[in-house]
């Protein structure tokens, strides 16, 4: 069986989910995310530990995923959130009036 995985974590400064592209980068667009394979285990664990040593990435995580038609779908609900958004609408928040209240 072919094992399929991405690495992942959050950008140290800004939060962004980020995804470790083919060239090194971290990026925050999960199509452009590198596949690791079963034959690139070497090369994965090389570029978590040069990760590590930056303290740039927080939250690091190796995760798996499908490809279907040339597209990354990551396996976990977790990650598929992480890249395309929340799973309910976003509302815009009630700011509170002059008196500190929220109507209700």
């Amino acid at each position: 069986m072919t094992i399929m995985e991405i690495l992942t974590g959050n950008e140290l400064m800004s939060g962004a989910t980020v995804y470790l592209d083919r060239d090194g980068r971290w990026v925050e667009e999960l199509q452009q995310a590198r596949i690791f394979g079963n034959e690139d285990l070497e090369a994965r664990e090389a570029a978590l530990a040069a990760t590590r040593k930056t303290l740039r990435i927080v939250s690091l995580e190796v995760e798996t995923v499908t490809l279907r038609d040339g597209i990354i779908y990551p396996d976990r609900i977790r990650e598929r959130i992480r890249a395309e958004g929340p799973t309910a609408p976003r509302f815009d928040r009630q700011h509170l009036d002059e008196d500190g209240h929220v109507s209700i």
